[in-house]
């Protein structure tokens, strides 16, 4: 056997006929057909296509927070397809290679990243980048707009929130106490000094990051998509805007914060946003101590209301209660001294005498004008709130909640007229006395169309009439109560004499309404109930909805009752007469008959008041030796001239039978009136 390599030899399967099989084909055939062979041709047709080769790299991340493979470099992929091609020789040293290549195996699909592992990493970035920007945001202001780019549309929802809530954080923490405005290309160009320029970059960062984290936020809570992640997306927006306006209102981008707001409000749903928008207006409102925050919100209220027509719900309208004018108002009508401009040189009729003339060089009045103009500056910079401007600021505020209410009672909107109502009777001392007139026609309507309700008049149902949020929203006794209440309250905090005097308001009207509405009102069961006290609580309903709880037009009738017969029986600039004081105590005793317990207390209580500061008027109702009148006493009587009081047959005999009440406390009540009568008639 020689020794040595040995030959080596090619095997080279010949190409078999189309039409003979390749089984039936023998071994002795092969060898006579070699001639018919065509080995170039069968080289030329063989397959040259790259084999794929297994990355052997790690995946990397992208922009966005997913994995991907990393592809191959160009230098391996021509490297690998020089080999694969490979030489004559080298395909020789392969004994079992064949012609035929087998088929490419298909790349392996990206590694899916798990979600638990997406929300570490971007908790991790966020945390980074928030530590550079508390650190030192002049640096890295850069870090405002990686810090967006952590999250994108096709990222996963919780990575998305928790951006959002994080940007929230930085900016809440980072916004300066003043405005910024945006600086144009030439004033970043401009040559300024050095410490300048890195400020002036800041700002820029800062304002555009935030404007853009703004119009995010605003595209997300307007977004009407019925899924749960764009649901629990608009929530988490809705949240954010409602702690950059808390918290930032002096900042850039505000009116956009407060249309998201308001946006949210025009619904009908009281959905958990909606309470969370309602609970954050009143804050704003409560904590605005320069007047245009409020000025601003009320003015996009007012046109988002009139744009839908007042149908909006109750509380939006409510929101205008927590308005700092109350305390920081003055009573139009006030005469005092502090509201008037004092003029020193008109005091008392005397004449000041001015400072003594005093000589100054051209240098030092050069001085003093450069320092007046200095500390004219200071006073424009300081941050300090000028009075002036802010009475200013909220007497236009009052101006816009004035007429969105003198509208609603115009167009009646049925759901509303009990905040308005009340609305009216709060900020019944700012209204000016040139629109007394107009309002208590307004009034005396709404108590005329009550009235005929009751007579059956109008196509109305005794209770009320269902509203579109699915509740009673139209109460006629309830509306007419309040209307009385406001009438009498606009005169609360008013010079009475003055307004008799110039105006010649007369409101006989709404006593008399009064005194004829009472017997109703005592049989009605639900005296002693709010106007949404009889519906029962939603099981379903959550907590965020019962601790947001109205607060506004929720007087039960009797509250509103004892309320108006204090104006009119205890008014001290206004004592009533003796037949209104005799009728009216003579008809709060006959009620007391079948109020319940509590108000029954209560219209006692108001007459043993009325008995120890009017007890002349009234007792002859005890002692008919003190009555003076003639004729028949008639008790059902709408008016109080009408009754005829003083007449025989007009005596306290519902004492009698108080006396015997089985609440001990009525019991005492009564005797202590008595007593009080007995003392006076000594």
């Amino acid at each position: 056997m020689p020794h040595g390599r040995p030959a080596k030899r090619r095997r080279i399967t010949p190409p078999l006929d189309d039409d003979i099989p390749s089984k039936t084909i023998k071994s002795s055939d092969l060898f006579a057909r070699a001639a018919d062979w065509d080995l170039e041709q069968a080289y030329a047709q063989r397959n040259r296509s790259k084999k794929t080769k297994e990355s052997t790299r790690l995946p990397i991340k992208t922009a966005e927070g997913a994995l991907q493979r990393a592809k191959e470099d160009a230098e391996d992929d021509a490297s690998d397809s020089f080999l694969g091609s490979g030489s004559d020789d080298e395909a020789d040293d392969d004994d079992e290679h064949v012609l035929d290549t087998p088929p490419t195996e298909p790349e392996p699909p990206a590694q899916v990243v798990p979600l638990k592992q997406q929300i570490l990493a971007a908790k991790e970035e966020i945390a980074r980048l928030a530590g550079l920007l508390n650190e030192d945001p002049e640096e890295h202001a850069g870090s405002f707009k990686k810090l967006a780019q952590i999250s994108g549309p096709n990222s996963p929802v919780p990575v998305q929130k928790l951006v959002l809530a994080a940007l929230a954080a930085v900016y809440k923490d980072v916004i300066p106490g003043y405005r910024i405005r945006s600086y144009k290309e030439e004033d970043l160009g401009n040559k300024v000094s050095k410490d300048v320029r890195s400020t002036r970059h800041y700002e820029q960062a800062l304002v555009t990051g935030y404007q853009a984290y703004v119009k995010h936020l605003a595209s997300l809570a307007k977004g009407r998509k019925a899924t749960e992640d764009a649901q629990s997306l608009k929530s988490v927006a809705i949240n954010c805007v409602c702690t950059l306006l808390l918290s930032v209102p002096h900042f850039n981008c505000r009116t956009e914060l407060l249309n998201v707001l308001v946006h949210e409000l025009a619904s009908r749903e009281a959905s958990p946003d909606f309470l969370k928008g309602i609970e954050t207006l009143e804050k704003f409102f409560t904590n605005d101590e320069d007047g245009a925050p409020s000025l601003e919100a009320v003015g996009l209220l007012t046109k988002m209301m009139k744009a839908k027509d007042y149908r909006i719900r109750e509380e939006v309208l409510n929101t205008f209660l927590q308005l700092r004018l109350l305390l920081e108002l003055s009573t139009p009508s006030s005469t005092t001294k502090s509201d008037k401009p004092e003029d020193m040189s008109k005091l008392h009729g005397r004449k000041v005498k001015r400072e003594k003339f005093e000589h100054r060089s051209k240098k030092e009045r050069k001085l003093a004008k450069e320092r007046k103009a200095v500390e004219k500056d200071m006073r424009d910079a300081d941050a300090t709130v000028n009075y002036e401007e802010r009475e200013k600021m909220q007497s236009e505020t009052l101006k816009l909640v004035f007429v969105t209410y003198f509208r609603i009672l115009k167009a009646r909107v049925p759901e509303l007229m009990g905040a308005v109502l009340e609305g009216l009777a709060v900020y019944a001392h700012l209204i000016n006395q040139d629109f007394f007139g107009d309002v208590l026609e307004a009034l005396k309507d709404i108590i005329n169309q009550a009235d005929a309700a009751t007579k059956g008049e109008l196509d109305l149902e005794s209770g009320g009439s269902a509203g579109v949020y699915g509740e009673e929203i139209r109460n006629m006794a309830r509306e007419s109560l309040l209307s009385t209440q406001t009438a009498f309250t606009l005169l609360s905090g008013q010079d009475v004499s003055k307004a008799a005097s110039s105006l010649h308001l007369d409101l006989s009207f709404f006593t008399s309404h009064t005194y004829r509405s009472m017997y109703p009102l005592s049989l009605d069961a639900d005296i002693e109930l709010g106007p949404k006290s009889i519906h029962l609580p939603d099981p379903h309903a959550s907590k965020a909805s019962e601790k947001a709880a109205n607060k506004i037009n929720v007087s039960t009738p009797i509250l509103l009752l004892t309320r108006v017969l204090t104006w009119i029986l205890l008014t001290p600039s206004q004592p009533p007469p003796t037949i209104a004081a005799a009728s009216f105590c003579k008809r709060l005793l006959t009620i007391s008959l079948q109020l319940p317990e509590k108000s029954a207390l209560a219209v006692l209580s108001l007459l043993a008041k009325t008995a120890d500061k009017h007890g002349r008027k009234i007792e002859a109702l005890w002692y008919s030796d003190e009555r003076k009148g003639d004729g028949v006493f008639r008790g059902e009587s709408d008016t109080v001239e009408g009754t005829n009081v003083l007449a025989t047959g007009s005596g306290v005999w519902e004492g009698e039978l108080l006396r015997k009440h089985f609440c001990p406390k009525i019991r005492e009540q009564v005797v202590a009136i008595d007593k009080v009568i007995a003392a006076l008639h000594r």
